[in-house]
């Protein structure tokens, strides 16, 4: 640290510059006007206060040198930088972008003035990196007689992969969506996480020896069996892919939709595929259930798709401003961030739990209104824009009710405040419950655990010979950097289960938890 007083001197945060909201919602690119380098970056970095104890670390699952490639940042070195970065992470074009930023909530310098900018340094150094040439290619000085698949393409499984093959073992990375990237590709919107960013880093891997096969589902076009008999080692990294249930009257209503289900198609589109699902917000009422990062995506969607109006309900009450007394620093604090959907429009309830689903007829009853009536807007409640004239089947409405914490901090309803939203189009994003394991279960035996996660032991072996599991399949949903440091350790399990031996790191154990994990919404 150059300059010990350098947090003094420079004591607010700077953050990227964001599109107008009417331009950014013409398209579907980045929302950022600005990239990369910017004035003020190595003045941002200077704010590092370079800790004895860096508690930064302690919080980021894969480790990062924080302090140490903030102080690079500082001077410009560039090629120093993205050496220290990539020891520890191998996709911070990702993280730079859609983490929460756990490092963040532990600064020290949190305590007393705003988070010292990581998460920018992060995205600063692999954005430079790239433009300078410094991301080249790293195949194996020597090749071992080893093969591995690994089943998903995910965080979890491509840095999985990517230490295997630079390991020496040829990996196979198998797929069964049509394009490799799992939930970077199509669940986090363009605008979020730019589609190029994955390409280049899957050029990367296969310079460097990784095979990759889409539109191969392993269970059915293979079977597990047949694929652990081929490969010397596999790895389950499927993900976390079955949604929680929203079992509510009138759930079979057309209309209402899983967010993953409604979040792949645009990308599709842009990438010149046929969508699959044509689910399409244009002038319709959209409700969306579940205020997470995954509502806030859908939002930003439906937005851009041209809803006429968007709401989200979120059923905890609005997070606070400053951290709580029970999210004592330096754990994750579930703080209130304004996304940069939610700068864009809609409307968020908070303190709200969903009752009911209605069609046209159970909308315009729970409205108190006469079918004639004026007031009963008809191009709402009884007949939702390019729905047929009679309007049965389809979601017309929600009912909705306000919630409290009772004193066993029970969400409790609150009398006298029933009310009915409109909506042609609801879309569930409330979370994953576990993998699709019922082919996987059928054909290799491998145990559960009661979460319906793969179970697997700290090595993340599981009870089957030369099978493992990392990410999302034996944690349960969590976050990317989660995945990415599961991918990095599970490989070094690998690495030891076909060797003996490894060099591979491994920044934890699957049995690790964060010191505070956000809330699953």
């Amino acid at each position: 640290m150059a300059d010990p007083k350098g947090f003094l001197k420079v004591r607010t945060r700077h953050e990227l510059a964001e599109r107008p909201v009417a331009e950014r919602l013409r398209d579907w690119n980045d929302v950022h006007a600005e990239s990369g380098l910017q004035p003020w970056t190595t003045e941002q970095a200077a704010r590092c206060m370079d800790c004895g104890t860096p508690f930064c670390m302690t919080a980021c699952p894969l480790g990062n040198i924080i302090p140490e490639f903030n102080d690079l940042v500082r001077q410009g070195k560039w090629d120093d930088a993205y050496d220290r970065l990539s020891v520890t992470n191998n996709f911070p074009e990702v993280t730079g972008r859609i983490c929460p930023a756990l490092c963040e909530s532990s600064c020290v310098l949190s305590i007393h003035q705003p988070a010292t900018m990581i998460k920018l340094d992060e995205q600063t150094i692999i954005d430079q990196a790239w433009k300078l040439g410094l991301v080249r290619p790293k195949p194996p000085q020597r090749l071992t007689d080893m093969t591995v698949a690994v089943v998903g393409s995910g965080p979890a499984g491509l840095a999985c992969a990517q230490q295997l093959t630079r390991a020496g073992h040829t990996v196979v990375v198998y797929e069964r969506a049509d394009a490799i990237g799992g939930l970077m590709r199509y669940g986090i919107p363009n605008f979020k996480l730019e589609k190029s960013l994955l390409d280049q880093r899957i050029q990367q891997m296969e310079s460097e020896g990784t095979r990759f096969h889409t539109g191969v589902e392993i269970g059915r076009d293979i079977g597990w069996d047949e694929l652990r008999s081929r490969y010397d080692a596999v790895v389950v990294a499927i993900g976390s892919t079955v949604p929680r249930k929203v079992d509510l009257p009138g759930g079979g209503l057309e209309g209402i939709h899983y967010a993953m289900d409604y979040l792949p198609d645009p990308t599709r589109e842009l990438m010149g595929k046929a969508p699959l699902h044509n689910i399409d917000a244009r002038g319709k009422d959209v409700v969306i259930i579940g205020g997470g990062d995954t509502g806030s995506d859908c939002l930003g969607t439906a937005l851009r798709q041209g809803a006429r109006s968007v709401t989200v309900l979120q059923i905890r009450p609005c997070e606070p401003t400053e951290r709580p007394d029970d999210q004592p620093w330096p754990t994750y604090a579930r703080l209130y961030q304004k996304t940069t959907s939610m700068a864009e429009g809609g409307t968020y309830e908070y303190s709200v739990d969903s009752l009911e689903f209605l069609d046209r007829d159970q909308a315009l009853r729970s409205s108190g209104l006469d079918e004639g009536d004026p007031r009963a807007r008809v191009d709402r409640v009884m007949a939702p824009a390019g729905f047929e004239e009679d309007g049965q089947g389809h979601i017309s409405g929600v009912r909705i009710v306000k919630v409290e914490e009772d004193d066993l901090h029970h969400l409790v309803p609150v009398e006298g405040t029933e009310r009915v939203l409109p909506a042609d189009l609801v879309l569930i994003s409330v979370g994953f419950a576990h993998p699709e394991t019922g082919t996987l279960t059928d054909q290799t035996q491998v145990n559960l655990d009661q979460r319906g996660n793969v179970a697997r032991n700290d090595g993340y072996a599981t009870n089957v010979d030369g099978l493992f599991s990392c990410g999302d399949a034996g944690r349960g949903q969590s976050l990317v950097v989660w995945a990415i440091a599961e991918g990095r350790s599970c490989a070094a399990s690998v690495d030891r289960y076909l060797t003996g031996a490894t060099e591979l790191p491994a920044p934890i154990v699957s049995s690790q938890r964060p010191m505070a994990l956000p809330i699953a919404r």
